[in-house]
This record gives C-alpha cells, structure tokens and sequence, in this order.
C-alpha cells in the first residue's frame, strides 16, 4: 500500500514541477533564415548545413544562378547536399 502512495506522491510531484521546466526550455521560432544564392557571402552560404568552405566557393564561382535547382543541374553540389538545404536557398535575378 505504501508503494502506491510513493509512485501516486512521485507522480504528482512531476506533473507539480513541469510547467517550470517547459518554461526554461527556449522557445523555438518558426521563421527560417532564407540565403540568396546569387548574393550571399561565403560566410552565409557556410551557415547552410552540409556546406562548407568549399562548397561555398563552388557556388561563387558559379554565379549567376536562375533557379537553386541550378546548383545540382550544373554540378555544383551533390544531390545529396541540395536536399537539406532546397527549403532555405533562392536564386534572386539581378535587374
């Protein structure tokens, strides 16, 4: 019987403390950071993930782009670099 009291106490107890730890959590924001292929510093396209020094040099070199698919069409990155990084690139036309 005592054994029910401690787990129902124990149980109480966790529900009592996670409202604070919820609150401690940062909160995540829904916005994300879109990088202009056509325009973006090495430093910016760094921030993308999978893309390194070298990529970034890449996709300098290659410039202008017309869309970002562009950057797998001409060789620029691999397919498989592309995919984590489609949702955050653009390739803005210049007037």
């Amino acid at each position: 019987m005592n054994v029910g009291r401690v787990i129902l106490f124990s149980l109480a107890l966790g529900a009592a403390g996670l409202p604070q730890w919820a609150a401690a959590a940062p909160a995540q924001t829904a916005t994300k950071k879109i990088v202009d292929i056509n325009s973006a510093s090495e430093s910016d396209l760094e921030q993308l993930q999978g893309i390194g020094p070298m990529m970034a040099k890449k996709i300098i070199q290659g410039r202008p782009y017309k869309g970002r698919d562009e950057l797998v069409r001409r060789k620029i990155i691999p397919a498989s670099a592309y995919g984590p990084i489609k949702d955050h690139v653009i390739a803005r036309h210049s007037t």
